[in-house]
């Protein structure tokens, strides 16, 4: 017996029941997604401009690493200007989002000018680092360089844009703990275990090292200048005129503008933290310099190196004409660096003589 089929009908205008088993997608909001993109990008500029705030002086840190057992007016020790290499290097790695060099995501890796401040920092601490192992720890060419200062010049040679296998802030974190560890050789109260020569020849040496990084700064941030007369007169070639060679490579002309900002902030890196060095060197070499009668050329490089450091009263580098509207920060920041190397200069001559 045949049952007949059954059929369903429905009423014009009713829905069907879906058959479909799949749920339908959840769809977000279009003012949600931007309400979280404002969100992120708000938080990504607060920290960018909190890591792009600058370490605060370094006198009070310097003060509260030196050995309370030596005397305050001990000039011969060397433990101010070790130190003050040690509160470089601390600063460097704690500051406001750390080493920001070697970043490889936002917003470290678009603050190209905070990474540039380390850089000039960086090539400060290494140049003294250097001259500490070659002639401050040493007595003369053929004696035993000091194994944690060795150390310290290797881990300090890393390139700073390392960041992983090792990171570039493991490496120099190593050779901070080495300073620190001849710093603590350097300041034993009874039996010294390392040694510091606060000597003329020694500090010459180190002079004429900055003396080639100042001027090197010098001419970098005086061709960022657009005024092809202006940059003639201060030894800049202009487009045309023959250029030496140097490793088949053209002297650079002018510093391009997408440069400009990076120049200027790696040379304010750089005086920052010597301008810190040198109050260091005022105290360790005490008795050098009054028996050179050199003071006031140091006390006049410490000077031009804090005008070089001056906070800014403009969020971004102006690179304006000689005498146009707009200021130019590279030639303002040129002209303290010029006045410090040639004080550093007279300096240098003055500890070379007999």
């Amino acid at each position: 017996m045949k049952h007949p089929r059954s059929t369903r009908t429905h009423e014009p205008g009713t829905l069907l029941p879906s058959t479909d088993p799949r749920p339908e997608p959840r769809r977000i909001p279009w003012r949600t997604t931007l309400g979280l993109l404002g969100l992120l990008g708000l938080v990504l500029v607060s920290l960018s401009v909190y890591w792009s705030m600058h370490p605060t002086p370094l006198d009070d840190a310097t003060a509260a690493m030196t050995d309370p057992g030596k005397p305050a007016g001990d000039a011969t020790s060397g433990i101010h200007t070790v130190a003050m290499a040690v509160g470089i290097g601390e600063s460097l790695l704690t500051k406001p989002g750390g080493f920001l060099y070697n970043d490889r995501l936002p917003p470290g890796v678009f603050l190209d000018n905070t990474q540039s401040w380390e850089c000039g920092n960086l090539m400060a601490l290494r140049d003294f680092v250097r001259a500490l192992r070659n002639d401050f720890s040493r007595s003369q060419s053929q004696s035993v360089e000091n194994a944690d200062v060795k150390e310290a010049d290797l881990r300090f040679a890393i390139d700073p844009k390392s960041w992983v296998l090792p990171s570039a802030e493991t490496e120099y974190r190593l050779g901070i703990e080495a300073l620190e560890r001849y710093l603590s050789d350097l300041s034993g109260r009874d039996q010294p275990r390392a040694q510091f020569f606060a000597r003329a020849d020694n500090l010459a040496a180190y002079l004429a090292v900055v003396e080639k990084r100042l001027g090197h700064f010098g001419v970098r941030l005086s061709s960022s200048v657009p005024d092809s007369d202006l940059a003639a007169a201060i030894g800049i070639p202009r487009a045309g005129d023959d250029v030496a060679l140097l490793d088949e490579e053209p002297v650079p002309i002018q510093t391009p503008w997408h440069q400009v900002d990076n120049v200027y902030y790696c040379a304010r890196g750089y005086s920052w933290a010597l301008f810190h060095l040198m109050q260091a060197v005022a105290s360790d070499f005490e008795a050098v310099l009054a028996a050179k009668h050199a003071e006031i050329s140091l006390q006049q490089i410490i000077r031009d190196l804090k005008g070089a450091t001056k906070p800014m009263g403009s969020p971004m580098v102006l690179n304006g004409d000689g005498y146009g509207i707009l200021a130019n920060h590279s030639l303002v920041l040129a002209s303290y660096i010029a006045k410090a190397n040639a004080a550093l200069m007279d300096l240098r001559m003055l500890m070379q003589q007999g």
